[in-house]
């Protein structure tokens, strides 16, 4: 694919979601069944209105199916999926577009997703590029029966464990996806996508509480000092915004997000998307809060000079002023969530670092959720 954007100074390379592989190779197997044309790559148009070309790797007919295969190419986006075959076998049937998935296509076990439970992963937008196309085929050769499609993805079932597909309750392999049929390096908005449905799954199993934690570090507290579940998590990444608007979108009654204070900070200056390329600011939100709880300014201004958070608690600790802002900056943190939903739904937080044995547990997450979830309730404990 020709296609380039720009991001951090980098040139990068587009690629083609599964979506459209797998349109692209219904595509071809249709008009090799109605005898339009055997070429070895064919046309789709994307939902965006972009029109790709895409070469057809597979081509085979057995009796009165027809297999056709498109790799899958991710330009320069770090994608699991990338070379990954996607298979069409398509056949013609008396009336309608009957589209399922074979090996290396997930099944949703899971209600609240893009499909409903027992049906293949292959989402809405990718089956109705595939009944366009299929129809499409139809009316160039004049027919006016039916076509039954099963989407393949040999070897998905492996690289669906280095996805998000078994949090989600997707068994069996990868998912077809592609909103806009096509892959933006580095794209956000997959990373947004795959919040949003695992919140959805949540609130569709009956969830009213929605806890969000940004990564690993999150990951790793909540199972060592806390009695929840980490299957009840939905991870984040550095876009603590969005998943707070998701989950209020949805009707989430209560919020509580865990996290490491090294992220968390900045939300106590109104960042909410917490990558470094936004915003940092973690120091002079520390220097405030020490200021605004009565600490000195010589200690602000020594935390305003230190690398890393870990020091800074250390620094406050040692000033006598750790608890007074650590109090100050769960409170920021709350009101900062709350005013984000529009006080829609309750919100709480919990922040920790483990390297200076600090947990800070939110006034509100403690009256909304209870300190006895965790194992250290206290302000700065060791």
């Amino acid at each position: 694919m020709s296609d380039f954007i720009y991001r951090n100074g980098k040139k990068l390379r587009c690629g083609y979601t599964t979506g459209s592989c797998a349109a692209a190779a219904a595509k071809c197997a249709s008009q090799i069944l109605l005898g339009l044309n055997e070429d070895a790559s064919v046309c789709i148009r994307t939902p965006g209105g972009k029109t790709l070309e895409l070469p057809v790797t597979v081509m085979e007919r057995s009796g009165s199916m027809v297999l056709c295969a498109v790799r899958k190419d991710a330009g320069d986006d770090a994608d699991v999926t990338d070379g990954l075959m996607i298979c069409a076998r398509v056949e013609l049937c008396p009336d309608r577009i009957f589209i399922d998935g074979g090996e290396g296509v997930g099944r949703v076990t899971r209600p609240g997703l893009d499909q409903p439970v027992g049906e293949a992963a292959i989402n809405s937008v990718p089956r109705q590029m595939i009944r366009e196309v299929l129809t499409e085929a139809a009316e160039e050769a004049g027919y006016t029966g039916g076509f039954h499609v099963i989407i393949s993805a040999p070897g998905g079932e492996e690289i669906a464990m280095k996805t998000f597909n078994p949090r989600l309750g997707i068994e069996g392999g990868i998912s077809i996806l592609g909103t806009s049929g096509i892959v933006e390096p580095m794209s956000d908005q997959a990373i947004v996508d795959t919040i949003r449905a695992q919140i959805s799954m949540r609130m569709a199993e009956g969830a009213e509480s929605i806890f969000i934690t940004p990564g690993n570090y999150g990951e790793e507290f909540i199972r060592e000092e806390t009695s929840l579940s980490l299957d009840a998590f939905v991870k984040c990444s550095n876009f603590i915004g969005d998943a707070l608007d998701i989950a209020a979108q949805a009707g989430a009654k209560r919020l509580l997000l865990v996290g490491h204070i090294g992220k968390l900070v900045k939300l106590g200056s109104g960042i909410m998307n917490t990558h470094s390329r936004f915003a940092d600011g973690r120091m002079e939100t520390l220097a405030a809060c020490i200021l605004q709880a009565g600490g000195t300014g010589q200690t602000a201004r020594s935390v305003l000079s230190c690398n890393t958070t870990e020091d800074a608690v250390e620094l406050m600790r040692e000033a006598g002023c750790l608890d007074g802002a650590m109090e100050i900056l769960a409170g920021r943190i709350e009101d900062v969530m709350s005013r984000r939903v529009y006080g829609r739904m309750e919100t709480g937080v919990v922040f920790f670092s483990r390297q200076s044995g600090l947990c800070v547990i939110g006034k509100n997450a403690e009256r909304i959720f209870g300190d006895g979830l965790f194992c250290r309730s206290r302000i700065g404990c060791d």
